[in-house]
């Protein structure tokens, strides 16, 4: 998967940031595996410890059609569905780490799955990972860093 928003590893701009525009970047999938029907989509800050060893949810998204091959910049494909935030705040609450030396790494994890997914909209990141976990088919991830 790739963004023209930024490089992976690279800066998140402030437009995509939680405080900024709140815009989700937009992604285009290559190499897609053989059987792919749906892809799953999770967003994570992994450099908040308080929160546990999954770090802050701030987006998931399953039941992205394979065939759309991508995913628009703020919006989702047609049969797409757009989970809570886990930190609350809509669905999408983009990178958001305070001013400080350190930057905080948000990591897009994208799977792609042999099915569409039978979750309601309010469904967690564990009820998400459990309902894929044995229809996972590829994953990939981009990460980007980001601090006030």
């Amino acid at each position: 998967m790739k963004t023209d928003a930024f490089e992976d590893g690279g800066i998140i701009p402030e437009r995509y940031a939680g405080r900024g525009g709140n815009v989700r970047p937009g992604f285009t999938f290559s190499n897609v595996p053989a059987g792919t029907v749906s892809f799953a989509m999770i967003l994570q800050d992994l450099d908040v410890a308080a929160s546990g060893p999954d770090g802050v949810l701030h987006w998931l998204a399953w039941n992205i059609p394979a065939k759309a091959g991508a995913l628009p910049e703020g919006s989702l494909p047609e049969g797409a569905v757009a989970g809570t935030a886990g930190v609350g705040r809509g669905t999408y609450f983009g990178p958001g780490a305070p001013a400080g030396p350190r930057y905080h790494h948000y990591v897009f994890e994208l799977y792609a799955l042999s099915k569409t997914l039978d979750l309601p909209a309010d469904a967690t990141r564990a009820q998400l990972l459990d309902a894929m976990k044995d229809i996972i088919v590829g994953k990939a991830a981009y990460v980007g860093r980001f601090r006030q």
